[in-house]
């Protein structure tokens, strides 16, 4: 019997791939990339590797200033009040003049030359400005009237020291308690007094 043979379907001619821009954008995209995740070469020396942490901003920590020592002895206490202001006062015996107020200087805490004056009346009545380390703990009010409280509490706290001082502190009103506040506002009016404007026609 003759053989029959089988056609073979025609091989079709493939044509090379075009590059076209955007498969060339993709191919230079993924080898950045690629780039990228690459981890820098790390320094041979530990000296090296802080000299390029500092280059890069490395925050640098700034050491807060020291608080001042805590005075240690036997101290005259006392308590002074103005309006809304409470002032916890030690006076140290065998000191310097120096005075600390919530953990500052006087002068610091105090700026205002007409409140410093405040704070050093009783001392410079009594003539002992010299003669004691004031170490005081005041919070509540304003400005003015913390360093009311605070003359009022050193003044008590000499007393406390030298009950002589007394004929010289009291003529002077520092061992007085200033009752004055602001007095409240009433319904009615628009505030502790002023009424509101009345037109008669």
């Amino acid at each position: 019997m003759p053989k029959t043979i089988a056609k073979k379907a025609p091989v079709k001619a493939t044509k090379p791939a075009k590059t076209t821009k955007k498969t060339a954008a993709k191919v230079t995209s993924k080898v950045s990339k690629a780039a990228v995740k690459k981890s820098p070469a790390l320094p041979k020396n530990v000296a090296e590797f802080e000299d390029a942490s500092n280059k890069q901003g490395a925050v640098t920590r700034t050491e807060k200033e020291p608080s001042p020592k805590k005075q240690l002895g036997t101290y005259f206490y006392a308590n002074g009040k103005r309006k809304t202001s409470v002032a916890c006062v030690r006076v140290f015996q065998n000191g310097k003049g120096e005075i600390t107020i919530n953990e500052r200087t006087f002068e610091n805490y105090f700026p205002v030359s007409t409140d410093q004056d405040k704070v050093l009346t009783p001392l410079r009545v009594a003539n002992v400005l010299k003669l004691f380390d004031i170490t005081v703990q005041v919070h509540g009010g304003g400005v003015h009237s913390q360093a009311e409280a605070v003359r009022h509490g050193i003044a008590k706290a000499l007393l406390e020291y030298d009950a002589a001082t007394r004929s010289i502190l009291k003529p002077l009103g520092l061992l007085t308690r200033d009752s004055r506040v602001k007095e409240r506002k009433k319904y009615g009016l628009k505030r502790a007094r002023r009424a509101p404007q009345w037109q008669k026609r």
